[in-house]
């Protein structure tokens, strides 16, 4: 019989599940799935059986269930008799950031629908500092009305073959030889301030997921720099966008800080959840 802590991140739009087998008393990641959220309890026990079933587990491996997430206060009653339990969302996300990096000490930016800003430090209770309303709710609602498309893998196959020429204001629109440090002649000035009635649908996704990263990423920044750190860990769903590589990146050698997506990025939060030591809440 094997010894499996359970994490669930019941959000908006999915449900997350992951499992660490502490049998031998070391802490192993069972692979992560996630289920399309249709109702926060439905998706909930549908991501459990799928997990159960996946990893050929049954009821008596599991040692209990930690459960966070926006949707997890619709949860009200064990899973099928097991020990669950809350977990505040922001400690899990500094929890889960920590662990992906491997690092002592960052932000962790959390981009969900929204984006949450939280700082956690080894041995210490993770802390919300803020966030933004800009986050992958953004980059749909904008890309719904302006390409009447609203599915994120399609937006960013679309935005494959876009440019930002026909979009963004750049640095180099407004600066003959541009001598400001940093800066690029490719740096944006302003995100549509210079849209043309040239640009292409692809173009527009470009920007549009171009304007919600580099939000996300100054605001990262200035978090950052207020707790004296560089490192910078970015979960969540709109993580493994693929253009999110490039543009942080490109934040990277601007302001000379480290944006760091690591692998499982999108299950930073559920992670943490499976690792707390601390419960909130028992079912």
């Amino acid at each position: 019989m094997k010894n499996v802590i359970i994490g669930i991140d019941v959000g908006g739009s999915t449900t997350k599940i992951v499992g660490f087998d502490v049998t031998n008393g070391n802490k192993t990641l069972i692979e992560p799935i996630f289920v399309k959220a249709t109702d926060p309890v439905t998706s909930t026990f549908g991501a459990f059986g799928k997990f159960l079933d996946e990893n050929d587990l049954s009821l008596s491996d599991i040692e209990r269930v930690m459960i966070t997430g926006a949707g997890s206060s619709f949860i009200t009653k064990p899973l099928y008799g097991l020990p669950c339990y809350k977990i505040e969302e922001f400690m899990a996300i500094g929890l889960g950031g920590l662990y992906l990096s491997g690092l002592k000490k960052a932000l962790i930016a959390s981009l969900g629908t929204g984006t949450a800003l939280v700082f956690a430090e080894e041995g210490q209770t993770p802390k919300h500092l803020g966030g933004t309303g800009v986050g992958g709710g953004t980059l749909v609602g904008l890309s719904k009305k302006l390409l009447d498309m609203d599915t994120v893998t399609h937006i960013e196959e679309l935005a494959k073959d876009g440019s930002l020429d026909k979009v963004d204001l750049r640095i180099g629109d407004l600066i003959n030889n541009n001598n400001i440090p940093g800066f690029t002649d490719t740096t944006t000035a302003s995100n549509f301030g210079n849209i043309s009635d040239l640009a292409t649908k692809a173009d527009i996704a470009l920007g549009v997921i171009n304007m919600v990263f580099e939000t996300i990423g100054m605001i990262s920044i200035f978090a950052a720099r207020g707790c004296g750190i560089r490192d910078i860990i970015l979960t969540g769903n709109l993580s493994s966008v693929v253009q999110a590589g490039d543009i942080f990146s490109t934040l990277n050698r601007m302001f000379d800080v480290n944006f760091i997506i690591p692998e499982y990025s999108r299950f930073g939060t559920v992670i943490g959840a499976a690792l707390a030591d601390c419960p909130v809440t028992s079912l």
